[in-house]
């Protein structure tokens, strides 16, 4: 072989020498003549190889390069440029490189170079040789012209490509040491937002307490409506309802919309935190808020709808011995209820009251279920709702309801007290509720003194065991026309449905209303054998015995005593 095949390579990458054919030699061994397939390197090895040919051979003569094979000159191969490197597509490393997980990635419209997003790879020194050596000779097989190209691609493959991030970057990124960590944006967002609110939360508190603060010492003036009247006679009457446990300013605000004072303010002012309780109220519109605060707080002169009921209180009159008439609950109501205004009666009256009791169905007066047979089988006596309306305050009777609605009212409220009593919980007396309730009535007409009650029970308790008549004076004075402790004559002798002398067993109802304490001792009745009791002075002294003949001598100590004439020696 020539010389002009033997050049020396130029070492780019490796220092490994790798040999270099001439282009035109290559060209003539591989291209073909006149469009034929050239078979000239096959003949001369052929004929090199046949033994029939003897004699010297003709010697081919090496071309000049740069010269074809008649010997004229041939143009350069036309230079061709490497070929362009393509970035790889950016992949998402795995999470698990970060150190920060929250970290996001690229967001729609950031620079998003690709040397930044590349993973950087460590390369072994004898990989890197290879390498080269398969460049080199793909280029040569290619048709480069590597000694005009050689500096340029040598250029190209030495532009440094190592685009990894700094040192702390990258630690950063690996979950390494150095600096720490840059928050995200969201963490960052996350932090802004707290200390927003935060910073309202404490601005909002600052302006609220300044406000209050300069309200209190008047540098912004009152803040309501102050109005006042000032005639206080007023222009008319009006009823005005006041719901029970209402404040000042509620009292205020009723008032106003009934047109009684001229604003809210002006009434708390002059009540001045003074108590006042609620209900029914009789009042004139357009008057002084002090002219108001002094009818509501002048005892009951202006109430309307308000009564007291004692305990053991009957529902009719009752006149005693000394001419004296104590008014029932039936009168407390017409009186509680019946008003003027404007020049017109308003309210109801004990006809109505007895009328309403007699003939309204036990549904419509609200009677309990557990008193209900009872009142049914006295159908067109008043009186057979007796005891069934509990003593106590009651604060707020709507005069503008009917007879029967006020009966309801009464009834109903009553039965959730007598629950709350424990009336319907087990007790020791072995009575149904109503037949309790018609002891309890009993005990609390006979003594005077509460100490007292549990002993009389265990007597009606012990006699209703021993099938004894209770022979109970208060049972006599319930129908009679004068109430006396010492009955006589025709009220021993009066045949009813409640005179114990005459019938066996309980009364038809109870014979008055009955209060906590009676009905308590009627549940939790003293234990003893006594069948007898007697109260033998004025002071409400009682004495038990369990055999008639102790009664008796207890009873004539109540004659010595001058409390009882009847039946003395």
């Amino acid at each position: 072989m020539t010389d002009e095949r033997h050049r020396p390579r130029r070492h780019d990458l490796s220092d490994q020498p790798t040999e270099q054919l001439d282009l035109e030699r290559l060209r003539y061994f591989t291209q073909p003549a006149d469009g034929k397939p050239t078979t000239r390197h096959r003949r001369r090895r052929e004929a090199s190889t046949d033994p029939t040919i003897t004699g010297p051979q003709p010697r081919v003569e090496a071309r000049p390069p740069g010269t074809d094979t008649w010997g004229a000159p041939t143009p350069p191969p036309p230079r061709r440029r490497p070929p362009e490197r393509v970035m790889p597509a950016y992949v998402p490393p795995p999470a698990e490189q970060f150190h920060d997980r929250d970290r996001p990635g690229p967001r729609a419209g950031d620079y998003d170079d690709p040397r930044r997003r590349a993973v950087p790879h460590r390369v072994r020194p004898g990989a890197e040789a290879a390498a080269t050596d398969v460049i080199e000779d793909e280029r040569t097989a290619a048709g480069y012209d590597t000694d005009d190209d050689a500096e340029g691609y040598l250029a190209l493959e030495d532009t440094p490509t190592d685009s990894r991030p700094p040192r702390d970057r990258r630690n950063r990124r690996r979950g390494g040491g150095g600096r720490r960590p840059r928050p995200t944006g969201r963490k960052i967002m996350r932090r802004r937002i707290v200390l927003g609110v935060a910073l309202a939360c404490m601005l909002v508190l600052v302006v609220g307490v300044a406000v209050v603060g300069l309200r209190a010492v008047g540098v912004f003036g009152p803040s309501v409506d102050t109005t006042d009247y000032t005639n206080a006679a007023g222009t008319a009457d009006v009823v005005v309802d006041i719901p029970q446990d209402s404040t000042l300013m509620d009292f205020g605000v009723i008032l106003e919309s009934n047109d009684v004072v001229g604003s809210v303010q002006a009434f708390v002012d002059a009540a001045d935190g003074q108590p006042i309780s609620g209900g029914f109220y009789k009042l004139r519109t357009q008057i002084p808020a002090a002219t108001a605060v002094e009818m509501m707080t002048d005892g009951n002169a202006n109430r309307v709808g308000r009564m007291v009921v004692p305990e053991g209180l009957q529902l009719d009159n009752k006149e005693g011995v000394d001419g004296k008439i104590t008014p029932g609950i039936f009168q407390m109501i017409e009186n509680a209820t019946s008003v003027t205004v404007n020049g017109q009666q308003i309210g109801t009256d004990v006809a109505e009251l007895e009328a309403a009791a007699a003939d309204s169905t036990p549904e419509q007066l609200g009677v309990p279920e557990w008193a209900r047979s009872a009142v049914e089988n006295l159908d067109g006596d008043h009186r057979r709702i007796e005891g069934l309306i509990a003593p106590g305050t009651w604060e707020s009777i709507d005069p503008d309801h009917s007879p029967t609605q006020i009966l309801h009212d009464l009834i109903v409220a009553s039965a959730a007290r007598f629950e709350e009593w424990g009336l319907l919980a087990e007790n020791e007396s072995g009575l149904t509720p109503y037949e309790t309730l018609v002891t309890a009535s009993v005990v609390e007409r006979e003594v005077a003194n509460p100490g007292d009650y549990a002993k009389v029970a265990r007597v009606i308790l012990n006699r209703l065991d021993e099938g004894q008549r209770l022979e109970m004076d208060s049972t006599t004075n319930y129908t009679a026309d004068v109430t006396n402790i010492d009955v006589y004559g025709e009220a021993y002798r009066a045949d009813n449905e409640w005179n114990t002398y005459r019938i066996e067993g309980l009364p038809a109802t109870p014979i008055g209303a009955v209060g906590e304490r009676a009905l308590t001792a009627v549940e939790n009745p003293t234990p003893g054998d006594w069948l007898y009791f007697v109260t033998i002075d004025r002071d409400g002294t009682t004495l038990f015995a369990e055999t008639f003949e102790e009664h008796t001598r207890n009873r004539e100590r109540a004659c010595e005593n001058e409390l009882l004439s009847t039946g003395c020696s």
